[in-house]
């Protein structure tokens, strides 16, 4: 290996350890669940996306293994290379349905969806408008179109600030398009973005508004189809993305809208032009999946059940939940250092709660971010709870 790229690396190691920014891999001995074994422990889970349990739903996996025995285990090319099999047209034309839209186009992930729908839809004549809390994926996105984005430019507004949106697209009326483009849920503080407002304002000012469901897709709307769904704002979300391996419980993303739309980002979204398909037994697991949550409103029932259970154990301990108002509960911290310890911590007290520091929040907000699920009990919270306040009295 090169000297200087190793040196390299090991100085920018050193540099993160020493800022309490350093993150490390936990082997999972077992599935994904509420309970999980990691070093032969049985711990807590409370930072799984598998809000509703599908990962490990009976019929999802008998789902997935039908579509094996039918399909084969992979598709063989990318999707207009041959890769697009019947049961994935049939995935697009189930999420469409619930989706309540014209169609559908299903990437391999949603970091995939965002950063090749954004760059796709956008010129240079065009400007993004951009919640300063947005997700990663939106914001790398946006960083691989030719449209102008800069905070340091004015396209910024501050977090769910109507007014400070207003004044930006009063601003940016020279521009030939102007997306809005915002999380549904905001993926580290949980609450939901004001999304009657913004498709308002979008509709006053001549924008398009684009919406990251990914933290929505399973949990808000009817049968948990997302925010659009929730604020009953049909037809006036011009485009919605969502991912299928958290609430759905498998893998990939889904770009939802207009049949214009999909069109364009099967000529020219890279990310799914180059991606090879998903495996058919991915395709065959979500049809089941969204059959279930379908059919079923207990999966979404329990998780709102166990999400207020949570939530109300942490406020009477006086732990601050920083205004969540989804399943997303960070508990706040502050300090990396004692984040990280915090952490750690929790670990030895049977407790998986990752802590949250910069760059995925800013400097100074750090968080431990915990998720409870439908698989959860209210012994596991006991346990949990009883954890986070010893822990506490010694991080001090």
């Amino acid at each position: 290996m090169n000297n200087k790229l190793n040196e390299w690396l090991k100085k920018e190691i050193t540099e993160l350890k020493s800022r309490s920014l350093f993150k490390e891999l936990k082997i999972l001995e077992s599935p994904s669940d509420g309970n999980i074994f990691i070093e032969n422990q049985n711990i807590i889970n409370l930072s799984s996306n598998n809000y509703l349990g599908l990962a490990n739903h009976p019929k999802v996996k008998a789902a997935a293994i039908q579509a094996i025995q039918e399909w084969g285990v992979g598709a063989g090319a990318v999707r207009w290379l041959g890769g697009t099999m019947d049961i994935h047209h049939q995935l697009e034309k189930k999420i469409t349905e619930w989706k309540h839209v014209e169609d559908t186009l299903v990437f391999t992930s949603g970091f995939n969806a965002n950063s090749g729908c954004i760059p796709a839809v956008l010129s240079k004549n065009d400007v993004v408008i951009s919640d300063e809390l947005n997700h990663a994926s939106i914001i790398d996105g946006v960083r691989l179109s030719s449209a102008k984005y800069r905070k340091s430019e004015g396209f910024v507004y501050r977090h769910s600030d109507m007014e400070h949106l207003e004044k930006i697209l009063k601003n940016t009326q020279s521009f030939e398009k102007r997306m809005i483009i915002t999380d549904g849920v905001f993926s580290m503080d949980g609450d939901i973005a004001r999304l009657p407002e913004i498709v308002n304002l979008a509709e006053k000012h001549d924008a398009f508004v684009m919406v990251d469901d990914a933290h929505a897709s399973g949990v808000l709307g009817k049968n948990g189809s997302g925010t659009t769904s929730h604020f009953n704002l049909y037809g006036r979300v011009d485009i919605q993305l969502g991912t299928l391996s958290k609430g759905l419980g498998v893998v990939g993303g889904y770009i939802a809208g207009s049949g214009s739309l999909k069109q364009l980002l099967i000529n020219r979204a890279r990310s799914f032009l180059f991606s090879t398909a998903h495996p058919p037994m991915v395709a065959g697991a979500l049809l089941a999946a969204l059959d279930i949550i379908q059919n079923d409103p207990t999966l979404i029932q329990t998780l709102w059940k166990n999400s207020d259970i949570w939530k109300n154990k942490l406020h009477q301990e006086g732990f601050d939940t920083m205004g969540s108002e989804t399943p997303i509960t960070p508990v706040y911290v502050g300090d990396e250092q004692r984040a990280q310890e915090m952490e750690r911590l929790l670990y030895k007290e049977g407790v998986y709660a990752l802590s949250i520091t910069y760059p995925t929040v800013s400097l100074g907000k750090a968080r431990i971010r915990t998720m409870p699920n439908t698989t959860h009990t209210e012994e596991d919270f006991n346990k949990a709870i009883e954890a986070f306040k010893k822990v506490r009295d010694k991080v001090g």
